[in-house]
Order: structure tokens, then C-alpha cells, then sequence
């Protein structure tokens, strides 16, 4: 693969955590703006140089950074507002969905203390999210909105209220809209923690750990959706708006669709647990009804999975399967590494896809970077960057090494021909962030994919506020 360096072009700065970059044009308007969201609950755009506010929706966000019972997380939190996506007739129509965590909502959370799976005790590979009505940290709600004549946004209808067992995994760039199926695509993540403790994942009845897709066309009139886990605990009106694309997901940093002749390749980055990120790439798929995945767990039978998409977590991480990682004893420099769940990477080890490309966590071959959390993937396809035409950019959040100051990682891969797994490649950029760390936080790109935006945040605190900064990744 060939070397490619970008420079980085500051668009805004002193905003809070970014976590979703896009673009539209809005009703009556003539170009395509930058939509910023920030995990706090703003919405700005940027018109002719000026950041403006489009909606501001922090009294709805649950509050951040907030410890629960026995744990201080110090500021980091993976909950806000985390997916925004316009629809695609929404020069015309107005509308556009938001993905947050709700306000008030804060419970104690599914476990008392921290998971870790034990290979040696069966409770532990075995356990059951229980009581989920008061055993939970909070609930995310999907919501439709309209921006009005007035250029005044409001809210229409709830489409999903999620009750969450914890505070991480919920996605991030969770909301976008398929240009094959014309539905919103809403991702969810496993639902938190680590190793999945309840497998949630692989579990067809649960709306964690899942790719879905919801046909906003269908009118529910039920306005207030009752707060769930289960597939099956929905309303029949609303089961019959999803279908699941796939399962085994553990997070998910968005979906990014490549045209390709008269078909999607559709790219998904599976935020890894010790050892591994992955990102997957697929194009036929067979997305299944939930009313479908409802009638097969009535009848106990399995429904047909064929080409349906899994990504193989909890028993995978990536392309390896999932792993306990501890220090050996006799020599501090080396690790040993215990499967976790060996009977869940047998059953899946036929069925899962594999990834496109894999880093790791630790790396020491030259040009590659040991890796913390994907953060964004996104296709290119503009040709003022031409080494990176009709590739797969993606960012990691910090490199391992990079030391004092914090770097996150630019690289970029491909799809081969024949289908087969490919190695990456690391994007050299140019800017001196300074004695600033620089986490990279969110990635987005414009309607044709010929421009890519990056989002660096200076903390890892949400708490800490301004230190957000939004560039375009320019030749």
C-alpha cells in the first residue's frame, strides 16, 4: 500500500466533544453545510465561516460524566447525544433523527461490580441480565424531528425508547440512512461493560449488539413507545418497521455505504475488547424481519440465517477469538492470553464474517501503531487526495505510544478484488497539535464522499468542556 500524508485544515475550534460529523443542504439553501452534534446535545452548522446553532438539546441529555455507586469514571462517559442523521429527502421534507441518552434516567446499573468471564466457572460464562426494570443505567431514545418553515426544529414522534444495562457500548454515529433501502440504519452496540456478560450480542430477541434497520415511512401513532430491551416487548406497529442486517457487534463508530456499479459495499468497524479493531465489509445481505426472528423464538426454532450478517462478538473479537489477557509471572514483558468463551468461538467459527482488516492494541512492526478504540470509518471517493481514492479511512482514538502528549491515529485500507483480508496502511498528517493531547474523537464525510472531516478532542473527559476541534483532511 502505497504512503499517503494529508494535511489537517481547522474548520471550528473551542467546542464540546464532537461526536457526529455530516453534512446537507438545508431547506431553501443553495450548498452543502457541516453539521457538528457534540455528545453534550448541541447541533451547530457552519455557514459562510460563521458556526451557527441549529438545536440545542443539552436539558434533554442525561448528566455526564456522573459516577455511578462505587465507581468513578473521572469524567469519561460514552452516553449524550450520539447519532444524528438527516433524511434523505430532507431538503424537501425536514426531517432528521436524533439518537440520545434521556435525561432523569440514571439507574444503578445491570452489575454491582466489574465483569470478567472466568473460562473455569460456568455462573460466570452463563449469566442473565435480571430485573431490567430497575437493574439498569439508563435508556436511549430514538426520536424524529422537523425542522419547521420557521427554521425552528421540533420533535414529531419517539421511534425506540432502549433501557441500557450500562453506561458504555452505546454507539456512536449510530443513525444512517441506507441509499440501497432508503431506511434509517440505527446500530446499537452489546450494551457495555466488557465481554459482553449477558450476550446480549448473539441473543436474536435483544436490541443490543445489533445492525437495524427502521422503515420510517411507516407511521406507528404511538407516540410514546414503552421503554424496552426485547424485540419482543415492542408494540406490533413498531416490530413491523425493523429488520436486523446483523448481530455480534459490540460497538459500532457507524456505517459508511461505497457505491459499486449498482450495489453498496457497506464497511462497519467493530470497537474491540483487548487485543483487536476491526473493521468488516459486506454487500449481499439478508436482513431479517423482527416480526420473523419474534415467530421463531415462539416456535423455538431457528430462523433461516442465511446471509444474514454476523460479526461474531462475543465468542470473536475480530480474527481472533475472544481473549482474557493477564500478565505472565515469570516475565513482566509478556503477556498470556486465556480464550474466554471456547464453545461460543466453535459455534461461530463457520458463520461469522470475517474482517476486512484488523489493528492491534500491540504492534511493533514499522509503520503500524498499537491502537486504544476505532472511532470512524468512512469511504473516500474524491481524487483531490488521489493515494487515497476509493479507499476506507478510519481513526483510532489514542496510539499506545505516544507519549507524553496523546496522538490518535489517520489510516486507511482496501477492498481487494477477490474478496480476501488486506493489511492498512497509517496516514501521515502534518499538524503539530503542540503540548496538547489530541484524541481523535469522530470522522465524517460530505454527501459524495469527496471531502473527509476530523474531529480531535484534547481530553478524554466530556466534562472537560471547549476542547474540541474540527478540521478537513486536505491533500
Amino acid at each position: 500500500m502505497i504512503k499517503v500524508k494529508v494535511g489537517l485544515q481547522p474548520i471550528v475550534s473551542n467546542i464540546n466533544l464532537p461526536t457526529v460529523l455530516k453534512t446537507t443542504i438545508l431547506p431553501g439553501d443553495s450548498i452543502e453545510r457541516l453539521f457538528i452534534a457534540t455528545q453534550v446535545g448541541e447541533i451547530f452548522y457552519i455557514g459562510n465561516g460563521v458556526i451557527r446553532t441549529f438545536l440545542d438539546i443539552r436539558p434533554r441529555i442525561i448528566k455526564l460524566g456522573d459516577s455511578e455507586p462505587g465507581v468513578s469514571r473521572g469524567g469519561y462517559d460514552e452516553r449524550g447525544l450520539l447519532g444524528l442523521a438527516f433524511h434523505p429527502e430532507f431538503y424537501y421534507n425536514g426531517l432528521f433523527y436524533l439518537h440520545y441518552s434521556v435525561a432523569g434516567t440514571q439507574g444503578p446499573g445491570a452489575l454491582s461490580e466489574p465483569f470478567k468471564p472466568n473460562p473455569c466457572d460456568p455462573r460466570a460464562l452463563n449469566l442473565r441480565w435480571i430485573n431490567r426494570e430497575t437493574q439498569y443505567d439508563h435508556i436511549d431514545t430514538v426520536e424524529e424531528w422537523i425542522l419547521q418553515s420557521n427554521d425552528q426544529p421540533q420533535k414529531r414522534r419517539t421511534l425506540l425508547n432502549l433501557r441500557r444495562p450500562f453506561f458504555n457500548h452505546n454507539g456512536v454515529n449510530s443513525l444512517n440512512f441506507s441509499p440501497e433501502s432508503g431506511n434509517l440504519v440505527l446500530t446499537t452496540g452489546d450494551g457495555g461493560s466488557g465481554y459482553d456478560p449477558f450476550n446480549l450480542s448473539q441473543n436474536d430477541m435483544e436490541i443490543a449488539g445489533k445492525i437495524i434497520e427502521i422503515d420510517v415511512v411507516k407511521n406507528t401513532f404511538i407516540q410514546n413507545p414503552p421503554v424496552v430491551t426485547r424485540f419482543n416487548e415492542l408494540p406490533v406497529p413498531i416490530q413491523e418497521t425493523l429488520t436486523v442486517i446483523a448481530k455480534g457487534v459490540r460497538n459500532i463508530p457507524g456505517i459508511s455505504f461505497q457505491r459499486f456499479y449498482n450495489q453498496y459495499i457497506k464497511y462497519a468497524g467493530n470497537v474491540g475488547q483487548d487485543l483487536v479493531e476491526s473493521i468488516f465489509s459486506f454487500v449481499h445481505y439478508k436482513p431479517i424481519p423482527v416480526t420473523q426472528l419474534i415467530q421463531a423464538s415462539l416456535m423455538k426454532s431457528e430462523p433461516d440465517q442465511e446471509g444474514f450478517i454476523n460479526f461474531g462478538w462475543r465468542g470473536w473479537e475480530g480474527a481472533f477469538p475472544t481473549s482474557i489477557i493477564s500478565g505472565c509471572t515469570e516475565n513482566q514483558t509478556l503477556d498470556e492470553k486465556t480464550i474466554a468463551y471456547y464453545n461460543e468461538a466453535i459455534t461461530l467459527s463457520a458463520s461469522r464474517l470475517q474482517s476486512l482488516t484488523s489493528y492491534f492494541h500491540k504492534d511493533t512492526r514499522p509503520d503500524k501503531f498499537g491502537g486504544t478504540a476505532l472511532t470512524g470509518v468512512q469511504v473516500y471517493m474524491g481524487n483531490t487526495i488521489p493515494g487515497l481514492t476509493g479507499s476506507v479511512v478510519f481513526i483510532d482514538l489514542a496510539r499506545k505510544e505516544s507519549q507524553p502528549q496523546v496522538r490518535g491515529a489517520l489510516a486507511y485500507t482496501t477492498v481487494r478484488p477477490n474478496g480476501e483480508q488486506n493489511d492498512f496502511s497509517v496516514i501521515q498528517t502534518d499538524y503539530d497539535f503542540g503540548s496538547q493531547s489530541a484524541y481523535y474523537v469522530s470522522l465524517g464525510t460530505n454527501l459524495n464522499q469527496t471531502s473527509l472531516y476530523l474531529a480531535v478532542y484534547s481530553s478524554m473527559k466530556v466534562t472537560d468542556f471547549n476542547q474540541g476541534t474540527v478540521f478537513e483532511i486536505v491533500p
